[in-house]
């Protein structure tokens, strides 16, 4: 199983690259003072504390552009050794309430009925949003394994499917809550908000929509 991580090259040639902008930046610099001074009015020359301040402004914009440098390098090697950490997570089936993808194999549901319920409904829609299944499951289920039937029993095709448990109360409706499942992480990603995990058939989450992990062994 190979992990996605986000590439990470040694800081050596940005460093090099930086140096050598930096020396142009003042190179040009130089250029741009020297001239000042060649063309000021002799009668009301430049007061030398200015050149001061230039020159103090150059050097402080000059240790900037090094520190964000040295930052982005850092925050790099950072997310390479994240996702090392996060490796032993590829394998494991982890529950969370993202859509399913259903090929045929049967999923295991954590369905969680509200209290006082005496009827529980699976409802389960496409991609595109449609109602194509909804099936009676027993009120008590902690643990489900939901096949991938249609309205008319026939196999769905393979797919992503959204599921929704709905609980009723003497016919009357009083819930409607996503249903958790497990599903096999694929690998793990990095992302601008942090690191995303890539289940079977591609569906993505994060960290924080993972309330539970289980070992396939």
């Amino acid at each position: 199983m190979e992990i996605t991580s986000t590439p990470f090259q040694s800081t050596a040639p940005t460093q090099s690259s930086a140096n050598s902008k930096i020396s142009s930046d003042f190179d040009t610099f130089l250029k741009m003072l020297t001239a000042q001074i060649q063309n000021q009015d002799p009668l009301n020359p430049i007061d030398s504390a200015d050149y001061a301040v230039q020159l103090a402004t150059f050097s402080s914009v000059e240790q900037q552009t090094l520190t964000n440098k040295k930052l982005d390098a850092l925050a790099g090697l950072m997310g390479a050794q994240g996702l090392a950490q996060l490796a032993p997570w590829v394998g494991q089936e982890a529950r969370s309430a993202a859509p399913v993808f259903m090929d045929g194999t049967p999923v295991t549901l954590s369905p969680n009925a509200e209290t006082g319920a005496d009827r529980a409904i699976l409802v389960v829609k496409d991609s595109a949003g449609s109602t194509v299944s909804r099936e009676d499951i027993p009120v008590q289920a902690t643990s489900y394994s939901w096949t991938g039937k249609d309205i008319t029993g026939a196999a769905l095709p393979n797919g992503t499917y959204s599921l929704s448990l709905e609980s009723y109360s003497d016919d009357v409706q009083i819930s409607a809550t996503p249903v958790e499942h497990y599903a096999r992480i694929q690998e793990v990603q990095t992302s601008p908000t942090g690191p995303r995990f890539i289940l079977t058939g591609g569906v993505s989450l994060s960290a924080e929509e993972i309330t539970a992990l289980r070992s396939l062994n």
